[in-house]
């Protein structure tokens, strides 16, 4: 039956119910209204553009999972998206990035949900916080699950961009009741535990202004992740860092049990694994307080993060020593993960820079195709190797926020291929949905 002749029955079985009791023209002055509008527009319910239904990823034993099937995650960094969001001007290169990455085939991004202190700090000070950005990362979230991305969100920085615990030990120390000025007293000190608690729980218990969902029951995020890079270099025995995964990594699944969780480790072996001489890329690496494996099995930790930066990490050795090392790398820890963890292993972060003598663009390529190779093999082989975020994506026109490892994705085709390519044969491994039409559109083209 074709559109006019449904309206036509509509209104003739709508004139028998009603020409009894005087209703009858008031309805059909309505229902030609309808009429019009239905035949003029079409079937609204057809063309509305509906987000994609995002469930939440969970885990089973070395594998993520989403609706009963491996999730193997082909992503990338956009620490920024916050940040630009709040400004009005830049906002528009928060969906450009999300739906440029979605159009990748790309299925999760790494982005700040943090700025504490500074300029537009999400925390002005421990437990006083600016609307405007928090609607922000409301808007960041939104996006988000429009263009089907799902984001791992980092609380806290290590560092003292955006604040980081350097901040929160200065807001201590300026009331008179911070027990130490040392950074590392932000794993230690009461005070400063009850202000990053508070801020965590803020942030989980968040009702979105623009979803009405809070953080911890919005699929659309990944996890969590407690802290970018932590070191606590002060305590070398990695005790007191470890303490402090321990009770924050609990305090976060006692107010969401929904989402993953993660340490947000660089990988590096500690001082009492045998691997720290065989595997860390040099002897400090083994003295900054943290220890892969101790840290990852801490009980609420659901996965383990990894980083991959040889560039910042040696100091003399060729590029082909490069890319031995980050072979060597990956397979060790995939395999602690299949072996000592039983969790998933994610590479959170890989960059190449571009400050290398010498430096060629095929050799950043060269780089990122080793990485997404294990990735893809591990995956195919079902081990423990979840998938990798490379640092880190821009669009045009945002060199102030670039460092000596990002890119514009889509101005070099070779690069753009390779991660385009991994998305496809990562989503043949569990088989491409059906509702995904830009994920199979995309791996059509692939094939050609």
């Amino acid at each position: 039956m074709d559109t006019h002749e449904h309206m036509r029955s509509y209104t003739r079985y709508i004139r028998k119910m009603m020409t009894g009791n005087g209703l009858f023209y008031p309805i059909v002055g309505i229902v030609s209204c309808v009429a019009f509008i239905y035949m003029s527009f079409g079937d609204l319910r057809v063309t509305y553009h509906r987000e994609p239904e995002l469930t939440f990823v969970t885990r089973n034993g070395t594998q993520f999972m989403v609706d009963g099937r491996p999730f193997y995650i082909n992503g990338w960094n956009s620490f920024w998206l916050m940040d630009h969001s709040a400004e009005e001007d830049r906002r528009p290169r928060v969906r450009a990035m999300l739906e440029a990455g979605a159009k990748m085939g790309l299925t999760v991004c790494r982005a700040w949900a943090f700025n504490d202190g500074g300029y537009n700090a999400l925390q002005v000070s421990p437990g006083q916080f600016d609307e405007r950005v928090f609607k922000a990362l409301d808007h960041v979230i939104a996006e988000a699950r429009q263009h089907g991305v799902r984001l791992l969100l980092s609380i806290v920085n290590n560092l003292k961009a955006y604040g980081g615990k350097t901040q929160y030990v200065k807001w201590a120390w300026e009331e008179g009741i911070g027990l130490s000025s040392s950074n590392d007293s932000f794993f230690f000190d009461p005070t400063i535990r009850r202000y990053f608690k508070n801020y965590v729980k803020t942030l989980l218990t968040r009702k979105n202004t623009i979803t009405g969902i809070e953080y911890r029951n919005d699929p659309s995020i990944f996890g969590w992740e407690l802290m970018n890079e932590p070191r606590c270099v002060s305590d070398p025995s990695g005790d007191t860092l470890q303490e402090w995964i321990e009770e924050m990594s609990a305090f976060v699944k006692s107010i969401d049990k929904n989402h993953l969780l993660t340490v947000g480790l660089e990988g590096f072996y500690g001082p009492t694994n045998p691997k720290r001489s065989t595997m860390n890329p040099e002897n400090w690496a083994s003295i900054l307080g943290t220890d892969f494996i101790r840290n990852s099995k801490v009980q609420h930790i659901d996965f383990a993060s990894v980083h991959i930066y040889p560039d910042h990490w040696f100091q003399h050795q060729t590029f082909e020593e490069k890319v031995t090392f980050v072979s060597k790398w990956m397979l060790s820890h995939i395999e602690d993960g299949q072996h000592e963890l039983s969790k998933p292993v994610f590479f959170t972060e890989y960059g190449f820079s571009n400050l290398n003598k010498d430096f060629q663009p095929s050799q950043r390529d060269r780089f990122y195709k080793s990485i997404l190779d294990i990735i893809y093999k591990s995956a195919k082989r079902k081990r423990a190797g979840a998938g990798a975020l490379v640092w880190q994506f821009f669009v045009e026109e945002m060199e102030e926020f670039n460092d000596d490892f990002g890119i514009v994705p889509w101005e070099r085709p070779s690069t753009y291929r390779y991660f385009t390519d991994q998305s496809c044969r990562l989503a043949r491994l569990r088989g491409i949905h059906r509702q995904n039409q830009i994920l199979r559109e995309l791996c059509l083209q692939t094939e050609n």
